[in-house]
C-alpha cells in the first residue's frame, strides 16, 4: 500500500527530525511513501492544496475531532483500507490553525491521536510511529511487544 504523508511544514525541532527519519525508514520496509510538504498559507488555501495533493487517496487527516484508535485496530483499519480502498492513503496534519471545513468533509476517516493537543513536531512522530506499530502488528512482527 502506499502511505502520502501531506503535511503543512516539516519538523523543525532536532528530536522530531530524528524521530521523521527513524520511523519513515521504518516504514519504508511495508509500504510505498510518499511526502508532500505544504507552506503554511491558512487552513483554505492549504486545504485546497491538500485535496490536489491527495488526488483520489482514501484523505485520513489527523483531527481532534477525529476516531481514535488502539494499535490493533488502526491495524485493522489499514488492511481493510488496502483490500477495499484505493491502494493510497494519505495522511494529513494541517497546519497551526487546523483543517478547513472542506478537508474535513472530504475525510474518508478523519484520525484523532488522543484528546490532548500537542505539538505540531510532536504529531509527526507519533503518526509515524503508530503507522510504523500498526504495521508491525500485521504482520505478526515482534515490535508491538517490546
Amino acid at each position: 500500500m502506499k502511505l502520502h504523508f501531506i503535511t503543512v511544514g516539516e519538523p523543525k525541532l532536532s528530536y522530531a527530525k530524528s524521530g521523521w527519519e527513524e520511523y519513515y525508514g521504518r516504514l519504508r520496509r511495508y509500504h510505498s511513501l510518499k511526502v508532500t510538504r505544504l507552506r503554511d498559507l491558512g487552513p483554505d488555501l492549504e486545504g485546497k492544496a491538500i485535496l490536489r495533493a491527495a488526488g483520489n487517496a482514501h484523505l485520513m487527516p489527523l483531527d481532534p475531532r477525529g476516531k481514535q484508535f488502539t494499535s490493533e485496530d488502526l491495524s485493522r483499519h489499514l488492511e481493510t483500507l488496502a483490500l477495499h480502498g484505493t491502494g493510497e492513503i494519505a495522511l494529513v496534519i494541517g497546519g497551526p490553525v487546523g483543517l478547513s471545513d472542506e478537508v474535513r468533509a472530504a475525510a474518508g476517516t478523519l484520525w484523532s491521536l488522543s484528546k490532548l493537543t500537542l505539538p505540531h513536531d510532536l504529531a509527526m512522530v507519533v503518526m509515524l510511529e503508530a503507522l510504523y506499530r500498526a504495521s508491525s502488528i500485521a504482520r505478526g512482527e515482534p515490535y508491538h511487544r517490546g
